[in-house]
C-alpha cells in the first residue's frame, strides 16, 4: 500500500481536522484549500454524527450547526472530489463514528471512497481488536487504516503498531477532544515508548491549540493533529464564511491561523 507521506520528509506533519458542512459545504472546499496553503500534510474531514463520544463540546457545535444544514457522511465523501477540482492534492483522512458506515452498507462505503479519493479513514469508536474486517477491507481498496493509541493501551503498544498504516494517531490524554493548556508529565514517556515500535509516523493530537504546545510535543513525535482549535477559529469566523463578499478575507485569516501550527 503507498504510504500516506513521502518517506524523505523532514519538517514534522500537520494534520488539521475539520467538520464537513461546517459552516456550509463551500466553505469546507474553500477552508480545506486554504489548509493546504497553510502548509497541511493531510486532512482529516470530520463527518457530523449525533452523539459523538470521542469530541469535545467545539466539535458537537461543529456537528450540530453541519447536520441542521443536511451535511451526511455521503454528501461529505463527495465534497472531497469538489476540492480535487479546485487544486487539493494532499490526502484525505475520513473520520467518522461506526453507526454511519453501518447504515450505508460496508461495501457501499468502501466503494464510495475509492471513487471519491479518500485516502484513508479514522474510526474512534472502534477497538483495534474489532477492526479486523474493516482493515481487511480497507487492504482491498488501497485504504489507510489509522490506528489509534491511547495512554492507557501500553500493553497493547506493539500489536497496534505492528499493523499500523499511514500513521499511528497517539491520543495525548483521556477524554474527549478539546483545547488544553497542559499535558500529562507522561506524554514524553508515552510517545517515545510508540516510536520504539511504529514504522509508520507517530502523531500526536487531542488538545494541541498552540504552537508552543507543537513545539514542546515535537521531539517526541513526528506530527501533530489539531482539531477544535481550528474549529473554533471557523465558528468565530462563521458569518463571514458564508456571506459571499466576506469568504475570501475570512479564508485568508483562517490560513494565517493555522500556518501557526506548522514547524
Amino acid at each position: 500500500m503507498k504510504a500516506l507521506f513521502e518517506p524523505q520528509k523532514q519538517s514534522k506533519l500537520f494534520i488539521p481536522f475539520i467538520t464537513a458542512g461546517d459552516p456550509s459545504p463551500h466553505a469546507t472546499i474553500d477552508l480545506a484549500l486554504s489548509l493546504q496553503a497553510a502548509g497541511a500534510d493531510a486532512i482529516e474531514l470530520g463527518i457530523p454524527y449525533s452523539d459523538p463520544v470521542a469530541d469535545g463540546p467545539v466539535i458537537q457545535r461543529a456537528s450540530s450547526r453541519a447536520l441542521k444544514d443536511g451535511m451526511n457522511i455521503i454528501r461529505a465523501i463527495k465534497l472531497v472530489p469538489e476540492m480535487r477540482k479546485k487544486g487539493l492534492e494532499i490526502p484525505i483522512i475520513l473520520f467518522t463514528y461506526f453507526n454511519p458506515v453501518l447504515q450505508l452498507e460496508q461495501e457501499y462505503f468502501f466503494a464510495l471512497l475509492q471513487e471519491n479519493t479518500i485516502e484513508a479513514i479514522l474510526i474512534p469508536d472502534i477497538p483495534f481488536e474489532e477492526s479486523e474486517e474493516l482493515r481487511r477491507k480497507c487492504k482491498e481498496h488501497s485504504i489507510s487504516f489509522i490506528s489509534l493509541i491511547a495512554p492507557t493501551s501500553s500493553k497493547r503498544i506493539q500489536m497496534i503498531a505492528d499493523q499500523a498504516e499511514g500513521f499511528i494517531y497517539c491520543v495525548s490524554s483521556l477524554g474527549v477532544t478539546g483545547e488544553r493548556k497542559t499535558f500529562d508529565h507522561t506524554i514524553e514517556h508515552f510517545l517515545t515508548e510508540v516510536q520504539k515500535y511504529s514504522k509508520v509516523p507517530v502523531v500526536v493530537g487531542f488538545g494541541i491549540s498552540s504552537r508552543e504546545q507543537v513545539e514542546q510535543l515535537s521531539p517526541f513525535c513526528d506530527g501533530v493533529v489539531v482539531g477544535s482549535a481550528l474549529v473554533r477559529e471557523i465558528e468565530q469566523l462563521g458569518t463571514s464564511l458564508i456571506n459571499d463578499d466576506r469568504r475570501e478575507n475570512a479564508v485568508a485569516k483562517f490560513e494565517e491561523f493555522a500556518k501557526s501550527f506548522v514547524i
